[in-house]
């Protein structure tokens, strides 16, 4: 059991690492000349990259929505790394692990609401691609909700 309970640790861990990343990180959208992530755009000019904010534009709320969620979601993913660390030496064994499986859905639900939001209103008449911070962003969803339905059947089975 504590091979198990580690091997959980350590994916809520890399889950973490990859919110993170997905949040923080310049690669939302990539082009020759610009890369954007959810908090400004890096514009090649001269050879070298230069800050900029994210024009001014109709799309301001969807930017709010997206950057809130994908921080709701770092915050409940280590909120529900705190819970699962508590609930190990607090809670009776039918209890364990449900705070943490609730949290941790909520963390699935934020990223997914902030990738879904970038993909259906930004760049869909631009050219370039995603970025590697747009595809962590979907792979930590998957993994959020793996580690949620762990901590649910974990749950289950100390029961």
């Amino acid at each position: 059991m504590l091979i198990l309970l580690a091997g959980i640790f350590i994916f809520h861990i890399t889950t973490i690492i990859l919110l993170l990343i997905a949040t923080i990180d310049n690669a939302w959208w990539v082009t020759e000349t610009v890369s954007t992530d959810v908090w400004g755009q890096w514009v090649m000019v001269n050879g070298g990259w230069n800050y900029t904010d994210i024009p001014d534009s109709a799309l301001q709320d969807y930017l709010h929505a997206v950057q809130a969620s994908a921080v709701l979601a770092c915050v409940f993913s280590i909120l529900g790394l705190f819970v699962f660390l508590a609930q190990l030496f607090t809670l009776g064994k039918g209890q364990r692990f449900t705070f943490s499986g609730l949290f941790q859905l909520i963390s699935c639900l934020c990223i997914m609401i902030a990738a879904s939001i970038y993909t259906d209103v930004f760049h869909k008449e631009e050219s370039g691609s995603h970025g590697h911070c747009f595809t962590i962003a979907w792979i930590s969803f998957v993994f959020t909700f793996i580690s949620s339905v762990i901590y649910f059947v974990l749950r289950k089975k100390s029961e």
